[in-house]
This record gives structure tokens, sequence and C-alpha cells, in this order.
């Protein structure tokens, strides 16, 4: 009886060690799970992290977590969070922030604009792991030379179209977040926002304007697949790799798909810069990926910031990147070899990330999606005008409401 109570209260080294939960999306790599194992023998037996599997949509992903730290469940110590996120989990006071030693670390060598991600009001609540980011990718037996803006495309589009050959633009245009993505990238390509500098009221005007108008024009032009409206990134992928596109708004996975799955496309599969909406303005993509948080009930919040940072330094970042395709959050690893080759885009990814755009930084960031993604679905009906005033609107509601939503 004594032995088994010594056993159940972790006698042994192994179990007296504290665990930490670490929540990430569902990685298919082995890439998140080789990084668990390499921090935990690493931290000289003071934890042991273990990766816990989100569901792989991000709706599915959040609502797991908001309601499991709403119960301020302690058994939740770091927390991989969809870069939009951020400002509601601290404003709802579930994550810590990073201050002193911690803040030094996880900004030393860190890509600026991904740290605009994790702040709020002017304080660090998460660390970002990885990023990610749209290029354009087109067929060079196609188009020799890639197109520079969005009406540049959108006429070779229309020229390929009048010579029968393979001519749509594959983008994201079914009603979710990357149709907000698109219009978040035009918008700030356009030298405007969705929201003020303050994220207290919505900004708009003009730039909104052009935004809405090229992606009705996309949508109403024989660049327009027929499926538009229904399309997330994966139908995208598909639908360059069956020969029917000419270009593809898309992330860097695209690439070793095509090469797996079409080879002889393959040797046509080129790249580019996110084309611009102004040929003096430089484009602005939105940036994508996870930041990690340490939960505000964790019970070893000490450990987890340390692990938290283990689990993205340099060594697990490279791996991810090349065993994951997930772009890096710290500036030294795209100067590595290793990298530089998986990675043949890594120059255009830098730049894309030096110049993007974020998405907008509010705890009412879903509500805001929502009356984007809602009201310009589908892009062929849009007017963009009226619609703009109708984002306006749903957006001044919903800043002026709670900030968290269930």
């Amino acid at each position: 009886m004594l032995a088994s109570t010594l056993a159940a209260c972790g006698g042994d080294g192994e179990s007296s060690r504290p665990t930490l939960n670490w929540y990430n999306f569902p990685d298919d790599s082995g890439a998140l799970q080789e990084a668990a194992d390499r921090c935990s023998r690493e931290s000289g037996g003071r934890y042991r992290i273990v990766y816990n599997k989100l569901p792989r949509a991000a709706d599915g992903q959040r609502q797991q977590m908001v309601r499991r730290l709403a119960a301020e469940d302690d058994s939740l110590d770091i927390l991989g969070l969809d870069i939009t996120w951020a400002a509601e989990f601290a404003e709802a006071r579930w994550i810590k922030e990073w201050t002193g030693e911690n803040k030094r670390r996880a900004t030393e060598g860190t890509l600026d604009v991904p740290l605009q991600t994790a702040t709020w009001k002017g304080k660090l609540y998460a660390v970002p792991y990885n990023t990610n980011i749209q290029l354009l990718w087109y067929r060079k037996d196609l188009v020799p030379k890639p197109p520079t803006t969005w009406a540049e495309m959108l006429d070779m589009s229309r020229e390929l179209a009048r010579q029968g050959k393979p001519h749509f633009v594959e983008i994201q245009g079914a009603q979710y977040e990357g149709l907000t993505v698109w219009f978040n990238s035009l918008i700030n390509s356009a030298g405007g926002s969705i929201l003020n500098k303050s994220a207290t009221e919505p900004s708009l005007g003009p730039p909104a304007v052009k935004a809405a108008s090229i992606m009705r024009d996309l949508a109403r032009s024989p660049a327009a697949d027929p499926s538009l409206p229904n399309q997330m990134e994966d139908q995208n992928r598909l639908a360059m790799e069956s020969g029917v596109a000419a270009f593809e708004i898309n992330y860097p996975f695209v690439y070793p798909s095509m090469k797996s799955n079409n080879p002889a496309l393959f040797k046509n599969f080129r790249w580019a810069v996110y084309p611009r909406v102004d040929a003096d303005r430089p484009s602005r993509p939105t940036i994508g990926g996870i930041d990690l948080a340490v939960s505000a009930y964790s019970r070893h919040p000490d450990l987890a910031f340390d692990a938290a940072l283990c689990l993205r330094d340099r060594e697990n970042q490279l791996n991810a990147a090349l065993k994951g395709g997930l772009p890096p959050t710290l500036r030294a690893i795209y100067d590595e070899p290793d990298f530089m080759k998986e990675y043949p885009f890594s120059k255009e990814v830098l730049a894309s990330l030096e110049s993007a755009s974020v998405r907008p930084l509010t705890p009412a960031y879903q509500n805001v999606s929502i009356a984007v993604s809602h009201t310009l679905s589908p892009p062929s009906d849009i007017q963009p005008e009226s619609d703009v005033d109708t984002i306006r609107e749903q957006i001044d509601k919903a800043l002026r409401s709670e900030g968290v939503i269930p």
C-alpha cells in the first residue's frame, strides 16, 4: 500500500517533473512533436512538454480554448494562438504579459510585423512561433514575365482566355476568413486599413472602395474560376495543379504539393511577390501564423515562458520550416543555406513579410471578419461603395459591443 501511495504521488524522477500542456494546431509533419521532445530533454529535468492537438479548423481551435479558459482550466499552459486572437485573449485576461528577460528573448531577432500580431495596447502577450504569407504563383509557359499589378494580371488573363489557353486566377472567394484576408491585403496595398491605428473605429474610405472594386472586377472577368464563390486555399491548389489556371494567390504549401502531384507542370511553376494595387505603391499582403502565449491559469507560468521560448528557437523553427513548410519568424533563418535550398522563394517571402500588413488588432476581430466576409460574398455581387458603407456600420457596432464572442 505504501509503495502504491508513493507511486501515485510521483515518487520517480519522470512523473515528478511538472507537465506543461502545449495546445496547438495538428501538425502532420512531426516537427511540433519533435520540438516538444527536444525541449523536454534539454530542460534538464525541469519540465516535460506534452503536445496536445487542437481541431483542424481555426474556429474549433479557438472555441475549445475559449471555453476552457473561461472556466479557468489550469491544465492549459502554452497556447498556440492564431495571430488574430492575442488581443481578444489579452483583453479577457486569459494570457500573461511577456516582460523583462522573457520579453527581450522573445523580441530579439524576431521580424517586426509578426511581433505586431502578438502585441495589444503596447504590451507583448505572445511570442511569434511561425508566420505565413501569400505569393503570386504562375505558369511560366503561359506568362514569361509575372504581372506586377492586379490590373496587369487581369489583362493577361483576358488575353490568355482569348487565345483559348488556361487563364483563371485562383484565389479565396468563399464566405470565410480567406475572403477577409483578400480584402485586407488589397485595402492595405491601396494605402488604407480596415480600422484606425488605435482600433477604436473603422477607417476604410477610398482604399476600401478600390479594394472591393478589384474583387468585383476579377469575379466578373474571364479570370474568375466558376467555383470562385466556394473556393478556399486547398481548392485553389487543386485547380492550379489540374492545369486550368494561369495564376494563383496562395501560401507556400502549394510549392511542394505541385512538385509531388504534377511534376510536369511543376517545371513551369514560378512565383513572385503579391500583386500591387497601384503601380507606384508596394503591395502589403496579410500575414498568417501562430503565436505562443502562456495561460493566465497555468500552474507553472515561469516554466511555461521558458518552454515557449525553446519551442520557437532557431533549431525548432528551422525544422518546422523544412518539414512542415512553416515560414520562420526569426530573421536569421532566412540566411540559412538549408532553408534557402528548401525555400527557393525565401527572398520573396522575406521581402513580403517585411512589408506585410496584419489583420485588424482588436478583441472584436471575429465580428469584424464576419462583417467583411458576409458583406463581400459572393464577390461578383459586390457593390463597392454601398458594401463598404455596410461594412463600416457593422464594424462600428462590433467595436462598441463586448470583445469576446461565443
